[in-house]
């Protein structure tokens, strides 16, 4: 089956730029506003993860949500950080050990790499709230329908 692309973007930073500190430990920690195109048709949920293939330990896991409703084509800056959401999305945990966004954070040396990854889906994902990126990463096998990226830097001095 062939994955069609989705453009993903966000009015914080453009695509390979610097990730504002406001969205990062340095700053509010707050999740940057993502926005996206029309996913392929038969698109019933959308899943987002965020992470860093840049730090020290291996890749960090900045962000996991899922189960967000088709019709979604943006997502707030500052978005609540429930594990939970009135929507029916849920969101798991991340490599600083809660659910939501956990900003970039990385240590002093060359900016790091940030990839936001969204993924249109046929089927909504029977994981619970808290669930890891490698646990919704095996239960999106094979329900991929599109797929956008995004990435950003930001380093500390």
């Amino acid at each position: 089956m062939s994955v069609a692309s989705i453009p993903l973007s966000s009015s914080a930073f453009v695509p390979g730029g610097d990730i504002p500190a406001a969205h990062t430990c340095d700053g509010a920690d707050a999740s940057p506003p993502l926005e996206w195109g029309e996913p392929p048709q038969g698109t019933h949920r959308f899943a987002l993860i965020c992470d860093d293939p840049d730090a020290p330990m291996g890749t960090w896991v900045h962000w996991v949500l899922f189960n967000l409703p088709g019709e979604t084509r943006s997502l707030s800056e500052k978005f609540p950080a429930d594990g939970e959401l009135p929507t029916g999305a849920r969101q798991g945990k991340n490599d600083f050990g809660r659910p939501g966004y956990g900003g970039p954070c990385p240590p002093k040396g060359p900016a790091h790499r940030y990839f936001f990854r969204l993924y249109a889906l046929d089927a909504p994902m029977t994981l619970r709230a808290g669930a890891t990126k490698t646990e919704l990463e095996a239960a999106m096998q094979g329900h991929i329908l599109g797929r956008g990226e995004l990435m950003g830097r930001y380093g500390r001095r």
